[in-house]
């Protein structure tokens, strides 16, 4: 299921020791990191507003958020930044925000959401940050689910929340407008302008800051549910402590003389949880893109001497597919980035990745938003997530069935290094599973009675695979791998493949239900690179070159575009539910088969979709 070789998916001591030295430098931050790392969850003093009080502390007069890419000049000290920080924090202490509220917050990548984040984060209210793609009835219960006291939308959003402004109390406050830098747009009827709203407001750091508790929430955010409805995943200012120290303090070490460009969107927790609070640890400087934007990108880091870049897998595809001539070869080198972190970055393309763009070091991490249990590279190895802290188990998995084996005893067991099974995180004092909104959709997530009667382990619903020495490697989400012909296929490994094919810019890979056969065929859909065509030889040729046959999609899907979400990954549950049914596609989509005993991809016609539904063809 990997597509990385055998000496790549186990580690040895050597390989190990080798890099310990790199740990000696800035020993004492890494202690540190670490005992924040292992501090009870449930102490005072803990998350985003002490962050960046600190930080102010320790720089007051660098940069602490750049905006890029604008036509006006949009930065910030960490005075200037903390300052504006304690204005809101008052505005919305005066206004009727207490410790507790969820205060729904949909404003795109701006400094404005930074600041409402931590100004809320300061009075111990609560951040439900909404995907600001959202729409419709998915942003309506996003919104109910929550059930927030006050909405804080920014000027770009206002007209989409509107089918959701229902759902918030009737009071004079509880509508939140946020202009644009310098906007003369007025704000709503019965909404409050929140740049009129702060304006001569006391600017010192309020007493609330140290009142938060590591246990009690900090923000949410919402990931995807198995009805195709978001939940909302609780964080407390302890997991945002955490990751500070882990991975801000004990890895990344940035200093005030690092820029860091990020991106991705910040309701999400590699922008927000893992990127901006590595920010604060070192005082450094957040490049804050927008969006992400292929054209953008490397003229943005070029432009604000970026030295950090925050990234997800799908990101560093982007990247690589892009061969516009906007870009030259010497310029995508033309750059002061020392380090990329964040994750997803496939096996297939890491090295390729690091030698095109001139990146030393890719500190990958693995994490989720609720999850309580993290993987961080800190030794700077090829192809895994890094190294745990926190008491973890991969366990045996039966894909079949969808669950984890109990053995004859009742427990599950351990796979052994090499294998890959299921990750679970071990529920304790020390890493709390703070679970959902919804105490249903928390309990079912929780895997009891693992390896002794009592005990419970978060399950995170991904395969990894066990590298040694507390490493791993990531393999797929269960949802994404499925299994044909009596075998295990990694979408993952598929994609790769595909993506690799110079005509491919998008390849989403899952497996569709065939009358009259055992589990799930594989099929991909693709939108290609501008320009090309679907050479269905040269992409047949390629699969059965590199992939066992089960693992060979039986159907290709020819799309305009891949619908993604806002980090960018696939949206497959309707891919998968239109299988390959010739009336669900556009008329734009061409579909094409690789029939039993061919040797190549031929067109979908209704006369062979017939033939399949009714089982007159051997899959």
């Amino acid at each position: 299921m990997s597509d990385v070789a055998l000496d790549e998916q186990t580690l040895t001591l050597g390989k190990i020791i080798r890099r310990i030295p790199r740990l000696f430098k800035g020993l004492s931050a890494r202690a540190r990191g670490l005992s924040i790392v292992l501090k009870d969850s449930s102490a005072t003093g803990m998350g985003l507003g002490i962050c960046l009080e600190e930080a102010t502390k320790k720089a007051p007069c660098n940069q602490a958020v750049v905006f890029a890419g604008q036509l006006h000049e949009q930065a910030y000290t960490y005075a200037q930044f903390n300052a504006w920080v304690n204005r809101l924090a008052y505005y919305f202490t005066q206004s009727g925000t207490r410790k507790g509220d969820v205060v729904a917050v949909f404003v795109e990548n701006r400094p404005e959401l930074l600041a409402i984040i931590s100004a809320l984060a300061k009075i111990g209210a609560v951040s439900a940050l909404i995907n600001t793609s959202q729409r419709h009835a998915v942003l309506r219960h996003s919104v109910s689910l929550v059930s927030p006291r006050r909405a804080v939308v920014g000027e770009e959003l206002v007209d989409t929340f509107m089918e959701a402004q229902a759902l918030l109390p009737s009071s004079s406050a509880s509508l939140v407008f946020v202009p644009e830098f310098e906007s003369s747009v007025k704000a709503p009827d019965g909404w409050a302008n929140l740049h009129c709203a702060q304006q001569g407001l006391p600017e010192v750091n309020p007493t609330s800051t140290y009142e938060a508790m590591g246990s009690d929430a900090f923000c949410y955010f919402y990931t995807s549910g198995t009805t195709g409805l978001p939940k909302a995943a609780i964080v407390t200012h302890g997991r945002f402590m955490k990751a500070y120290g882990g991975i801000g303090l004990a890895a990344l070490q940035f200093s005030p003389k690092d820029r860091v460009y990020i991106c991705l969107p910040f309701y999400h927790a590699t922008a927000l949880a893992v990127g901006w609070s590595s920010i604060l640890a070192g005082s450094a400087t957040l490049v804050l893109g927008r969006k992400f934007s292929k054209s953008r990108f490397w003229p943005d880091v070029k432009a604000h001497s970026v030295t950090a870049i925050c990234y997800i897998g799908e990101l560093c595809r982007y990247l690589m597919a892009d061969k516009a001539a906007h870009v030259s070869s010497a310029e995508e080198q033309d750059h002061q980035v020392r380090l990329m972190f964040g994750n997803g970055l496939r096996p297939a393309i890491w090295q390729p990745f690091k030698k095109r763009f001139g990146i030393e070091q890719v500190m990958e991490f693995y994490g989720s938003s609720e999850g309580n249990v993290g993987f961080l590279n800190v030794f700077n190895l090829d192809n895994t997530v890094g190294f745990s802290p926190v008491p973890y188990a991969i366990v045996d998995y039966d894909i079949d069935n969808d669950v984890p084996i109990r053995y004859a005893d009742g427990f599950m067991r351990k796979v052994v290094q090499g294998k890959a099974g299921l990750l679970l995180g071990e529920i304790n004092d020390r890493s709390p599973f703070d679970g959902y909104t919804d105490s249903e959709k928390t309990e079912r997530t929780i895997v009891r009675n693992v390896f002794k009667h009592g005990d419970a382990w978060f399950n995170s619903g991904d395969l990894m695979r066990d590298m040694g020495y507390r490493h791993a490697q990531f393999v797929d989400r269960l949802g994404d791998t499925f299994r044909w012909k009596g075998e295990n296929v990694s979408t993952t490994q598929v994609e790769n493949v595909l993506a690799a094919l110079a005509f491919v810019l998008d390849a989403a890979v899952y497996g569709v239900e065939v009358p009259g056969t055992n589990g799930r065929a594989g099929m991909a859909a693709l939108s290609l690179t501008e320009g090309q065509v679907f050479d269905a030889v040269a992409c047949f040729e390629a699969l059965v070159k590199t992939l066992p046959a089960y693992a060979v999609p039986v159907f290709i899907r020819v799309v305009d575009r891949l619908e993604t979400t806002g980090t960018h990954k696939y949206q497959k549950a309707a891919l998968k539910k239109e299988g390959f049914a010739l009336t669900a596609m556009a008329k734009t989509d061409q579909l094409y088969v690789w029939l039993p005993k061919s040797e190549h991809y031929q067109l979908m016609n209704a006369k062979i979709a017939a033939q399949i539904n009714t089982q007159a063809l051997d899959f």
